[in-house]
């Protein structure tokens, strides 16, 4: 078994070291923009992109006697992997089954920008297209490949090439497995280096533990349990709300692009990169925690895109309730869904865990001892009281063992998980069929 792991480490340049990172970044960046244009002008004329024939023309780019600092203030390797980085995003827009997922998130439409063509004619920006980057991002980033040849760690020091030398970042765990390239980022003014490593495993790992799981998810309490625990929310971005409203008011009263337009929105920036860190560190904590402690772990497989849609409706056709629905909206991304899902499916691969996806139809109105379904079942948003057979329980927790117990059925239809079946897997259609 293959395992591939990245280490993510914050990384702390002198000045003369963040000189020099900021020239390659920025280069990689240029690069990015100009291959970006001229993969245009090959879309217009229906030519193949790809990324040996964008590869192919990095050359014409670099002999530009307009761009002789490519020469001397970029790595060679790491603009051609920012190249082919353009050339997946080029195959994701390719691909019918991006689109087909896009289609089924229902976004609503935007107004349509353009390009304009050396010719003077324009084509229009669709969907999953490749977009022009910009410094006032604040998200820029190089990647090295052929990690021994061109680099080295030592201890908490990375030596990178083109002069950078020994850079000392803040080592917080040992980097386990083969180191086959490194990422050096700049995000709201922070650096940061990441080891993509791989390490075979001669057997595929066995879970130390026996348990089953099932887990609901939710608002005011972020994960409900089948055992009847409960974890509470973090809510980053409730907790910031006010003062990031305040800092966007200061910024509406800047001059656009001056100087101080550009300090007041790198606190901005800044300000969202902690609410992310703040979310990203908690669902770390307790994905680990569930996947080193359950074997298996049955979550319902939720389309956060479409329960997070705008209800703000169109001109001939508004929506109702748009303000409620738009703080419940906030209050559903705040959570992260589908980040801790996808921490869950990764942890419990590396483990030899599973993760089942169930459908979450009916999970809240079915009454767990006596299976009847009704909407009546639920009759708060936390009380579950079965019209029935009276049985009283915890919404959440009544929804959690039916999670839990969907699971078990999934394995039971079809036949468990063998070698190489999908981790990620759905209900049969009977839970339809006796609604």
């Amino acid at each position: 078994m293959k395992i591939n792991k990245a280490y993510k480490f914050r990384l702390e340049p002198n000045a003369e070291q963040e000189f020099i990172l900021n020239k390659l970044v920025g280069s990689a960046r240029f690069v990015w923009n100009q291959m970006l244009a001229i993969s245009f002008e090959m879309f217009a004329k229906n030519e193949f992109i790809n990324a040996t024939n964008l590869v192919n023309r990095i050359m014409d780019v670099k002999s530009n006697p307009d761009f002789e600092f490519l020469k001397t203030s970029s790595n060679a390797v790491s603009l051609q992997q920012k190249i082919r980085d353009l050339a997946s995003a080029w195959s994701r827009f390719f691909d019918p089954k991006a689109h087909a997922r896009l289609r089924e998130n229902k976004r609503k439409p935007k107004n349509p920008k353009f390009f304009k063509l050396v010719d003077g004619s324009e084509i229009q920006l669709r969907p999953l297209m490749p977009r022009f980057k910009r410094k006032s991002d604040g998200c820029d980033s190089i990647r090295l490949v052929q990690f021994i040849k061109n680099c080295r760690v030592g201890g908490n020091r990375v030596k990178l090439p083109n002069g950078v030398g020994l850079v000392k970042f803040r080592k917080s765990q040992e980097i386990i497995g083969t180191i086959k390239n490194v990422t050096i980022s700049k995000k709201s003014g922070y650096w940061y280096v990441s080891f993509g490593t791989e390490r075979v495993l001669d057997e595929n790992p066995r879970h130390p533990a026996t348990t089953a799981l099932g887990l609901d998810l939710g608002i005011s309490k972020l994960i409900t349990t089948s055992s009847g625990e409960y974890i509470k929310s973090k809510n980053s971005f409730k907790t910031n709300k006010a003062k990031l409203a305040r800092l966007q008011r200061q910024l509406s009263k800047k001059t656009l692009f001056s100087q101080n337009w550009k300090k007041q929105n790198r606190k901005i920036q800044k300000l969202h990169h902690h609410i992310a860190n703040v979310r990203h560190d908690y669902l770390h904590k307790i994905t680990t925690t569930l996947s080193k402690n359950h074997a298996m772990i049955v979550v319902e497989d939720l389309k956060v895109a479409n329960m997070s849609r705008s209800a703000s409706g169109t001109l001939e056709n508004k929506g109702r309730n748009v303000k409620a629905k738009s703080g419940l909206n906030k209050s559903i991304l705040d959570q992260g869904w589908s980040m801790a899902l996808n921490m869950l499916e990764y942890k419990q691969h590396w483990r030899g865990g599973l993760l089942v996806k169930v459908n979450p139809k009916y999970t809240s109105q079915t009454c767990f001892e006596c299976k009847h379904i009704a909407k009546e079942n639920r009759q708060t948003q936390a009380k579950f009281e079965c019209v029935q057979c009276g049985y009283v329980a915890n919404a959440d927790f009544n929804a959690a063992r039916n999670i839990l117990a969907a699971g078990h059925a999934v394995l039971s239809v079809e036949g468990g998980c063998s070698k190489d079946r999908p981790l990620t897997q759905k209900t049969s259609e009977i839970r339809e069929e006796v609604a």
